[in-house]
């Protein structure tokens, strides 16, 4: 028997384009939300569908759409360059879900590297080399630093974040200058870098799983 026709939550986390095409055209809205008030929107970012996410915008689709809990796709992605991609879309970091929980405090413990990049951007955040530091281990040391090659490389990471973060800070009292420009910096670079360490690790978010579609939630 073939299987039935994606409808288009599971065709948005699937990136299954054309499928994604039909149901827009049919007039279905790209913040239509399912059963469990999840979007289109929330399934193309959790998924990373950048190419799709850009094509549900050009159809209307808002960044800033939120499900039931008040989430918006901020809150459901896995990488940095989706983040990126939503925020310069007009995502919104600094918003608060029903439980006053922002999208970086509720992506921390899963995708801390995701959760690094977005605190970079809360506006007049204070950056001091105690937090930048605790910041790089957040992000560098998931589950994949249980391999050894992988801790040496979190050390080193910290170690040159820490020796950056020092000469800012050196430079910034000599010039009388402030640093909070030049410490972001380098925190975003520390993260890009611990992302690249950090690429094939495939964390378990069951509060996520829970709410992205199935193909049993229902056709077309």
């Amino acid at each position: 028997m073939p299987a039935p026709p994606k409808n288009l939550w599971i065709a948005a986390s699937d990136g299954d384009f054309n499928r994604v095409k039909v149901a827009t055209r049919s007039c279905m809205s790209p913040n239509a939300p399912d059963h469990n008030t999840y979007t289109p929107m929330h399934a193309a970012a959790s998924y990373g569908h950048i190419d799709l996410l850009d094509y549900l915008i050009s159809k209307g689709g808002n960044v800033n759409i939120t499900d039931d809990d008040s989430d918006t796709p901020l809150f459901t992605v896995e990488s940095i360059g989706v983040a990126q991609y939503l925020i310069e879309h007009g995502a919104m970091a600094d918003h608060r879900n029903n439980e006053g929980v922002s999208p970086a405090e509720y992506l921390d413990e899963e995708f801390p590297q995701v959760a690094a990049y977005l605190r970079t951007l809360s506006p007049g955040a204070e950056i001091t080399p105690p937090n930048q530091e605790a910041t790089l281990v957040s992000v560098v040391d998931t589950e994949m630093a249980s391999d050894q090659g992988v801790n040496g490389v979190s050390e080193q990471l910290t170690t040159t974040l820490m020796s950056d973060v020092e000469a800012i800070m050196t430079r910034a009292e000599r010039d009388g200058s402030d640093p909070e420009a030049q410490l972001r910096e380098a925190v975003e670079r520390a993260v890009f870098q611990g992302v690249e360490i950090g690429q094939g690790w495939t964390p378990q978010n069951g509060e996520r799983e829970a709410k992205r579609p199935r193909q049993e939630d229902g056709e077309l």
